[in-house]
C-alpha cells in the first residue's frame, strides 16, 4: 500500500514530513498514514511536470496512446486489488468497485490510449493564394483535483484525456481516499510513463489544491467536487487567467410519469439514489411521481429501499456500504432534522442502522423524503442515501418542478412515450439526461453539467479538445507581396 508523495517518478515523503490519517469507513480505524502535500511540494510537482513536457508532447501520439493501452491492461491485470483498496478506502461495496469501478477506470484509459493519434486539426476556406490550417497544441502542465466518492474513476477522467492530447500533469487525491490514485501511479511508472509526466500530492484542499490553482505555471486546472469550493478554485485561478474546467454539485431530476413500467422505474430509482451511499454528482436525488401512480410506487420503492443489505463493503453480499467520511455522515444525517422542520414526511430511514456490527462505522439507511419542491433538501445537495419525493399532475408542472433548482448535471425520465421524452430531454436545463435509466457513462460520451453544475466536459472528443490550444497557422501559398506599403 502506497502512502507517499509520487513526484518525477520516485515516491517521496512531503518537504515538511507531515502526514494524514486516512481511515476506513466501516468501523473507523486507522488504514494508514499518507505524506500530506503542501505548497513546497507542489512546486516541486510541477517543476518535474515542467521538466517532462517538452519531450513528452513532441512524442509520437501513437506512442503516447500504447503507453495509455499498456496501463489500461495492466489495470485489468491488478483488478482484485484495485477493487479492493477502492472498497477498503472509500466504502464503495466491493461487487460495485470489481464490477464497475475498476473496469471502467480500465476503460477510459483504454479509450483515449486509441484517441491519442485520432486527435485532428483542420483546414479553413480562405480566400485564394494562401493556406490556414489549425493544429490542436497541448497546453502544457496541467493541475488536477480529484473528489473522494469515485477517487480511481475520476482519476482515469481526468489524467486520460490529458496524457492522450500531451500535457503533463499535477494531481492532487483527496486526502480521505487517495490509496487507489497512488496505486495507479506505481502502474503507470511500470509501464513506462516518463518521470514527471504524472505527479501526485494528495494533502488538504485549503494547502495544496489551493497552491495548484494559484500557481503560475499551471495552463488549466480542473476540479470535481462542490460548487462551493468550485468558486474558490476560479478565484485562485485569476493570476495567470489559467484555463479552468469544473464539474461540481448537482440535484437531479428523475420523473417518472403515469405511463412508465413502474418495476423498471422503480428499480433504477433506487440505482439513481442509493448507488455508492448517493454520494454521486448525478445522483438522481429529486425523485418526481405523477400523482396518478405516486402512491402504488412509493409503496414499492419504500419496501426496496428497507430492503437493501447494508454491510460491510468487503463483503460481496454487501449492496451499501459506509459513507466515507464521519463528518459528511453527520451532515447528511442534519438533512434530515431539516426536512422535519420544514413540514417534510419521513417515508423510511433517516437514521444510522441498528444493527450492532456496523455501530462503528459510518453508515446511513436508505432515507426516503416526502417534501415540496421549494424545501431546503429540495434544492441543496445532501450527496447521500437521501431522495426527496415530489408529486405533479401534468407535463408543464413536472418540467417547471425540474428546472426550479441552480443545478444542471443529470435528469432521468421514465416514459413509454418517447416523443414525451425528447421534448423533456431538450427542455431539462441538464447537461446529461438518461430515458428508461440512469447513470449511464461511456468514455466516449461527454459529461459534465450547466449553471451552479460546472462547465467544460470529461470524456469524448469534448475532453480532449479541452485540453488542447487551437493554433491557427497561415501560410502565403503563392508567395504574393501584399498590396499595402508595396514599393
Amino acid at each position: 500500500m502506497q502512502n507517499k508523495l509520487f513526484i518525477d517518478g520516485r515516491f517521496v515523503d512531503a518537504v515538511s514530513g507531515s502526514t494524514i490519517d486516512v481511515l476506513n469507513p466501516h468501523d473507523g480505524s486507522l488504514i494508514t498514514k499518507i505524506a500530506a502535500a503542501e505548497a513546497a511540494d507542489v512546486d516541486l510537482a510541477v517543476a518535474a511536470a515542467k521538466r517532462a513536457f517538452p519531450a513528452w508532447s513532441r512524442m509520437a501520439a501513437a506512442e503516447r496512446g500504447r503507453l495509455l493501452l499498456k496501463l489500461a491492461d495492466k489495470i485489468e491485470e491488478n483488478l482484485e486489488e484495485l477493487a479492493q483498496l477502492e472498497s477498503l478506502d472509500t466504502g464503495h461495496p466491493i461487487r460495485d468497485s470489481r464490477g464497475l469501478d475498476v473496469p471502467r477506470t480500465a476503460g477510459c484509459f483504454r479509450y483515449f490510449g486509441g484517441m491519442a493519434d485520432k486527435l485532428q486539426g483542420s483546414v479553413v476556406p480562405v480566400e485564394a493564394g494562401f493556406l490556414n490550417y489549425v493544429q490542436r497544441a497541448p497546453i502544457g502542465v496541467v493541475g488536477q483535483i480529484v473528489p473522494w466518492n469515485f477517487p480511481l474513476m475520476f482519476t482515469s477522467w481526468k489524467m486520460g484525456p490529458a496524457l492522450a492530447a500531451g500535457n503533463t500533469i499535477v494531481i492532487k487525491p483527496s486526502e480521505l481516499t487517495p490509496l487507489s490514485s497512488l496505486r495507479i501511479a506505481e502502474l503507470m511508472a511500470e509501464v513506462g510513463i516518463p518521470d514527471g509526466v504524472v505527479n501526485m500530492v494528495p494533502g488538504y484542499g485549503h494547502t495544496a489544491g489551493q497552491h495548484l490553482a494559484e500557481h503560475p505555471e499551471v495552463g488549466k486546472i480542473a476540479f470535481t467536487g462542490s460548487t462551493a469550493t468550485g468558486r474558490r478554485i476560479v478565484e485562485a485561478s485569476k493570476g495567470n487567467l489559467k484555463r479552468v474546467q469544473l464539474e461540481l454539485g448537482g440535484k437531479g431530476a428523475n420523473i417518472v410519469f403515469d405511463d412508465a413500467n413502474l418495476t423498471a422505474a422503480i428499480n433504477g430509482s433506487a440505482w439513481a439514489i442509493f448507488h455508492n451511499q448517493g454520494q454521486a454528482c448525478i445522483a438522481g436525488s429529486r425523485l418526481m411521481l405523477h400523482e396518478h401512480i405516486a402512491e402504488e410506487f412509493l409503496d414499492r420503492f419504500s419496501q426496496l429501499a428497507s430492503s437493501i443489505r447494508l454491510g460491510n463493503p468487503l463483503d460481496p453480499q454487501t449492496e451499501m456500504g459506509p459513507l466515507t467520511s464521519l463528518q459528511h455522515r453527520d451532515r447528511v444525517l442534519s438533512f434530515v432534522n431539516v426536512a422535519r422542520e420544514q413540514g417534510g414526511r419521513v417515508l423510511t430511514g433517516g437514521k444510522a442502522p441498528g444493527n450492532s456490527a456496523l455501530a462503528g462505522g459510518y453508515y446511513v439507511e436508505p432515507t426516503i423524503v416526502e417534501a415540496r419542491p421549494h424545501d431546503r433538501v429540495a434544492q441543496e445537495e445532501v450527496f447521500g442515501p437521501f431522495v426527496t419525493v415530489m408529486r405533479f399532475s401534468n407535463d408543464e408542472e413536472a418540467l417547471a418542478i425540474a428546472n426550479a433548482t441552480e443545478y444542471g448535471l443529470g435528469s432521468g425520465l421514465w416514459t413509454r412515450d418517447l416523443s414525451r421524452a425528447h421534448q423533456f430531454a431538450n427542455k431539462i436545463n441538464a447537461g446529461m439526461c438518461w430515458i428508461n435509466c440512469y447513470k449511464r457513462v461511456n468514455p466516449g460520451s461527454p459529461f459534465g453539467g450547466v449553471g451552479q453544475s460546472g462547465y467544460g466536459r470529461e470524456m469524448g472528443f469534448e475532453a480532449m479538445h479541452d485540453y488542447t490550444e487551437a493554433r491557427s497557422v497561415w501560410v502565403n501559398v503563392d508567395a504574393v507581396v501584399p498590396p499595402h506599403f508595396k514599393r
